[in-house]
């Protein structure tokens, strides 16, 4: 199968409301990342996938934006139907295989994918299924015959196809009518449509609870890390005066490469240190010109969404800042608000404290602030 082209196709067009949250299910966040950015990750993790390519709805952008930090995959808008996305994202792309998967099943067992690809060598398309464990019976609101379950079967995403057959199939397919999945497409044009082993892992994500329980399965299997970090910055006439990501009215200002906020920086360096990735120095070098006069809230974002990247939690940030003046006291608020906005927590997980050295050494006497931060963060094990 490698010297073929794989290419998976996620289908992120739906309007997913029955899950709530104000916003399409897809792009909820799960243990801090989109639920369609990680049914993404699990597929472009996959050595066997040579690209990822997402079906969103109409007026989606800034949400698949928002679900990957600025940096999605590539994107097609979708259609009014699932037939319509898929078709759309068959139209796009360019591959022989392309893998076709809902966005609402984010947790796919990288050896799934391998019974897909390899069920292709002797049909003409395959689905990942399971058989049906209950009973089943007719009936609304009183119960009716049972109905026999022997080679019944769950089927699940992703399916997989050469590109160009179930492009045809779709193009063949009656435009009045709907089909439930690509598979309905592939076998109503004559092609027949391999079973593997499926996983409960891919369940599909549909009402609230669904979201709850995922949630819960992430955070069982997080792992609590802590991180420190520490700064200290002169203090100028003539420049401005950035902490925690607010600017202050002072005679005075913080000397450095970027704003040169003292607060932020200390901060990113603890949640880098959470994560084991470096220091803010090694992220953004203050030699490299692109960070002069860069605000410190664009270092916060990078170590956030790396930790997002790697399935992370932020759980908890404490900031201290060291200095005689200016007072912190009314600015506290404010700053709270600032970090909880980069880091999306709630500002009760947002603490900002300061303290004085009673005039003794260089924050004593005026001469710079300093700063130190801890971060508590959630990983999975392996990472």
């Amino acid at each position: 199968m490698r010297d073929r082209r794989v290419i998976g196709l996620v289908v992120a067009a739906g309007a997913g409301e029955r899950a709530g949250g104000g916003v399409p299910k897809q792009y909820r966040r799960l243990a801090g990342r989109a639920v369609v950015a990680r049914a993404c990750d699990a597929l472009a993790a996959h050595p066997a996938i040579d690209a990822v390519h997402i079906v969103i709805g109409a007026g989606q952008e800034d949400l698949l934006a928002e679900a990957f930090d600025g940096n999605p995959p590539a994107w097609t808008i979708g259609g009014a139907t699932r037939r319509d996305s898929v078709r759309a994202g068959l139209a796009a792309i360019d591959g022989a295989i392309v893998l076709i998967h809902d966005a609402a099943r984010p947790f796919l067992p990288a050896a799934v994918v391998d019974r897909l690809l390899a069920a292709l060598d002797g049909a003409d398309g395959a689905v990942p299924a399971l058989p049906v464990a209950d009973t089943l019976a007719r009936g609304g609101a009183v119960l009716g015959d049972t109905v026999a379950r022997e080679d019944l079967n769950r089927i699940q995403t992703p399916q997989a196809f050469p590109l160009a057959l179930i492009g045809a199939a779709h193009a063949a397919w009656p435009t009045d009518e709907e089909a439930t999945d690509d598979a309905q497409v592939a076998r109503a044009a004559g092609h027949s449509v391999a079973l593997v082993a499926g996983d409960a892992a891919l369940d599909k994500l549909t009402t609230a609870d669904d979201l709850a329980r995922a949630e819960a399965r992430l955070a069982a299997a997080l792992v609590s890390r802590t991180g420190t970090g520490f700064d200290v910055h002169r203090l100028e006439a003539g420049a401005e005066l950035w902490l925690g990501g607010v600017r202050i009215a002072h005679d005075k200002g913080l000397s450095g490469h970027s704003d040169a906020d003292v607060a932020l920086h200390a901060l990113t360096d603890a949640i880098l240190g959470a994560i084991g990735d470096g220091d803010i120095g090694s992220h953004f070098p203050p030699s490299d010109p692109q960070w002069r006069g860069a605000p410190s809230r664009l270092f916060v974002e990078h170590a956030a969404a790396l930790v997002a990247a790697r399935g992370g939690v932020i759980d908890h940030v404490d900031v201290t800042i060291i200095c005689e003046a200016p007072r912190i006291g009314p600015y506290r608020d404010s700053m709270r608000a600032a970090i909880a906005a980069l880091l999306r927590l709630p500002e009760r997980r947002v603490s900002i404290k300061a303290t004085t050295t009673e005039r003794l050494g260089f924050t004593g006497r005026g001469e710079g602030i300093a700063a130190q931060a801890i971060a508590t963060v959630r990983l999975s094990e392996d990472q």
